[in-house]
């Protein structure tokens, strides 16, 4: 009687013939089958092998598999379920493979970062750009805040007060080419937002001033809003005026993209404040300047 139920899931009928398996199992002819199982039947008689236990199991093993490759439609039907398991062992090792590249790919990254060395200067600029591009954005929502805050009664830190910033409220939407970001070395409190807009009204009218909170006690930032665009734009064309104060300050656009803001040509005058102009800190300047000559490097090369 042919193998069955778990018998053909588990037995490879060809196996037990000792004949190849998969597609050149497959290709057998009957008359090749035949001639195996005459073959083993004579190796593997119980009459050969008076001393084996198993030798009676073994030969009829060996008969079920013989009867069961001689039926055309069950051959047919195990053929395709080993095809099937070969497909599917090959897909999980290809699987297998991309896992285990993408684990060796996230260690190597992992060792690189933990022995210092560095990233490819090109992801380390898009990781960089990222970042940098987050703290425009969230510094940009606080300043909103405070204004919509302002409007609509709430405390915030306007042109004669550091006050802390209340909930922001639906309220007015100022235009980004307005606004300025300001920054000086020294203590935060060099500057009060009372002083800014005294400074910045020579240029214009000053719609408002906020005192940014930092934690650092050597630095120091705001934003500055312009009463329209050309006052703006005549302010960060003054560098003279900023240098000549005791704490000299750096100001710098912000961009209507809600990238950073344009880094300003240092004059004579501005290249002893050490201030890059953009707002944030020494160490993130220093940073965005490696990635530059890094990709600077990289176009020569």
């Amino acid at each position: 009687m042919a193998a069955t139920g778990q018998e053909e899931d588990d037995i490879d009928h060809y196996d037990v013939l000792c004949l190849p398996s998969g597609e050149e199992g497959a290709a057998l002819t009957i008359e090749q089958i035949e001639k195996a199982y005459r073959t083993q039947s004579r190796l593997r008689h119980p009459d050969k092998r008076p001393d084996d236990p198993n030798a009676t199991a073994d030969f009829q093993s060996l008969s079920n598999s013989y009867k069961f490759l001689r039926d055309e439609s069950l051959r047919r039907q195990f053929d395709a379920r080993l095809r099937a398991r070969r497909e599917a062992a090959a897909r999980a090792a290809a699987a297998g493979v991309k896992r285990r590249k993408a684990v060796s790919d996230l260690e190597e990254r992992e060792s690189a970062f933990a022995a210092g060395q560095p990233l490819d200067p090109s992801e380390a600029a898009k990781r960089e750009d990222k970042r940098k591009a987050a703290d425009v954005k969230r510094e940009l929502d606080e300043f909103f805040k405070a204004k919509q805050a302002s409007a609509s009664g709430a405390a915030s830190t306007s042109a004669y007060g550091d006050k802390k910033r209340a909930t922001a409220q639906d309220g007015v939407k100022t235009d980004k080419s307005k606004i300025l970001k300001v920054s000086w070395d020294g203590s935060p409190d060099s500057y009060t937002a009372a002083k800014l807009k005294e400074l910045f009204q020579k240029f214009g009218e000053v719609e408002d001033v906020v005192i940014k909170t930092r934690k650092s006690r050597c630095r120091g930032s705001a934003i500055v809003v312009m009463g329209t665009k050309e006052a703006a734009q005549s302010a960060i064309h003054n560098h003279i005026i900023y240098n000549d104060s005791l704490v000299p300050l750096t100001v710098a656009p912000v961009q209507e993209s809600g990238g950073f803001p344009a880094r300003p040509t240092q004059t004579h005058e501005s290249k002893s404040s050490n201030i890059d102009g953009t707002g944030f800190s020494d160490l993130e300047a220093s940073v965005f300047r490696k990635l530059q000559e890094a990709q600077k490097r990289k176009q020569c090369g």
